[in-house]
């Protein structure tokens, strides 16, 4: 029987001590998350400031499938002409979140050294990640804007049905 994949919500909070070659990035530094896929991302900008501190507090949802082994966390920054930079990676192992004495549903804040391609340390991302629930029934409701489909099944009770 095949384990359905889990949807993990992940909210990376903030990423210091950020460089790319030798001098702080601070403007245009985006993340890349990804769950053991390339094809399964999710990105978000950053607005960074003087102090080289850079917040996001948006919510990702990544698909983890059930043979996945680690979530990567990528940090890069967009240059005044265009060209992206890598400015270091996070690999986290599933089993560092999932499957120990937390039980998958909880909110856990981590924090993880970043380390550009050559390896070396290059700033730390700071995340929380948990694994998402069922949606809620306020999307599903009949009445919201979000254009979904809402199936429902007739209950009869007291055998109000002439048989």
């Amino acid at each position: 029987m095949a384990t359905k994949p889990k949807v993990l919500e992940l909210t990376v909070l903030s990423a210091e001590g950020l460089h790319v070659r030798g001098k702080p990035a601070n403007k245009n530094v985006f993340t890349v998350v990804r769950a053991e896929s390339l094809t399964s991302h999710t990105t978000a900008m950053a607005n960074g400031n003087e102090n080289g501190f850079h917040t996001w507090n948006e919510k990702f949802r990544v698909e983890l499938g059930p043979q996945a082994r680690c979530l990567t966390i990528e940090v890069k920054c967009k240059t005044e002409t265009g060209v992206v930079r890598d400015i270091g990676v996070a690999r986290i192992a599933v089993s560092d979140f999932l499957g120990g004495s937390v039980p998958d549903h909880s909110l856990q804040s981590l924090c993880y050294r970043l380390r550009d391609w050559d390896g070396r340390e290059n700033g730390v991302v700071n995340f929380s990640v948990r694994v998402a629930g069922p949606p809620a029934a306020a999307e599903n409701d009949c009445s919201s804007s979000s254009g979904g489909v809402v199936t429902a099944i007739p209950v009869y009770l007291n055998n109000s049905i002439d048989n």
